[in-house]
């Protein structure tokens, strides 16, 4: 078995899913990106699967909303300290 293959985080799939929907893949830089998916992820609490099928059968439908709404709550925080921190570049 090799960890890296068999078992992920299921909070990764949600957060870049939700930044497929707010259109941030197509404006945004790759660097962006992946601090952006960082900053979200280090808020979230780890949810370690093997399979995708897992959580679609096995989740009560109050836990998916609350993981989602996890993770609208963080990316927001996220986009905010990102936006800000390049505010700060630009004036030093």
């Amino acid at each position: 078995m090799k960890l890296d293959d068999d078992i992920h985080n299921y909070y990764e799939h949600l957060v870049v899913e939700y930044i497929s929907e707010l259109g941030l893949d197509k404006n945004k830089s790759p660097d962006y990106l992946a601090d952006l998916c960082c900053l979200t992820l280090n808020q979230v609490p780890p949810r370690y699967i093997r399979y995708e099928v897992d959580m679609a059968f096995y989740l009560p439908q109050t836990e998916r909303l609350q993981m989602k709404m996890n993770v609208e709550q963080a990316v927001t925080k996220s986009i905010h300290y990102l936006d800000q921190a390049a505010a700060n570049k630009k004036e030093a």
